[in-house]
């Protein structure tokens, strides 16, 4: 074990420069395909949506940004469809972009919101029921505004959940290193003693 930490220790002094710059060419590859080939992206962000954990808090942020937009835009008086424009825009995940252009099509032959939004199959059904009683009641932008708020709170509070869970796998980690370490450090020493 103390050979193998050695040599561990060995092969980062020498050949440390390797590392960084495989590190920096695989960085800028990922970078110019996600900038440049829209199938790269498209799968890079349905890949983001299926991670465990991290992939319902996107998810909910995505929802969050959704609601938030399209209520603040209306509210401001932009007319609906260009409103969805803003949202499609802003989306930050190509799925979400796709699925608001499909609404911002339906809507624009005349389809009302929420059963847009419903035949994408994307989104809650919070969000459908909260957009019928918008459009039923007048008042869009305010249950837009509540279901943004319900959404940012949920990540808010996934987040901070999330956070106390890493917390002592982080700690646990490091214990197993730096003891690691100390038995290599001390092993052929107490070998010695026995040899003696």
């Amino acid at each position: 074990f103390t050979l193998f930490v050695l040599g561990l220790s060995t092969l980062a002094q020498e050949y440390w420069f390797v590392a960084v710059i495989a590190l920096t060419v695989s960085y800028f590859i990922f970078g110019r395909l996600k900038q440049k080939s829209r199938a790269f992206r498209d799968f890079l962000d349905r890949l983001s949506l299926k991670l465990p954990v991290v992939g319902n808090i996107i998810y909910q942020a995505v929802i969050a940004r959704f609601a938030r937009t399209l209520s603040t835009t209306f509210a401001a008086g932009v007319p609906l469809i260009d409103a969805l424009d803003s949202v499609a825009g802003s989306a930050g995940n190509s799925v979400f972009e796709k699925a608001t252009h499909t609404i911002r099509e339906e809507v624009s032959t005349g389809t009302q919101l929420n059963v847009a939004i419903a035949h994408t199959k994307l989104f809650p059904s919070m969000l459908v029921q909260m957009a019928t009683i918008g459009e039923e009641s007048g008042a869009l932008d305010d249950m837009l505004d509540k279901v943004a708020n319900y959404y940012e709170e949920a990540v808010d509070n996934l987040v901070d959940s999330l956070t106390s869970l890493l917390e002592p796998m982080i700690m646990a980690i490091l214990g197993v290193l730096v003891g690691g370490l100390m038995i290599a450090m001390y092993l052929p020493i107490f070998q010695m003693g026995n040899v003696v």
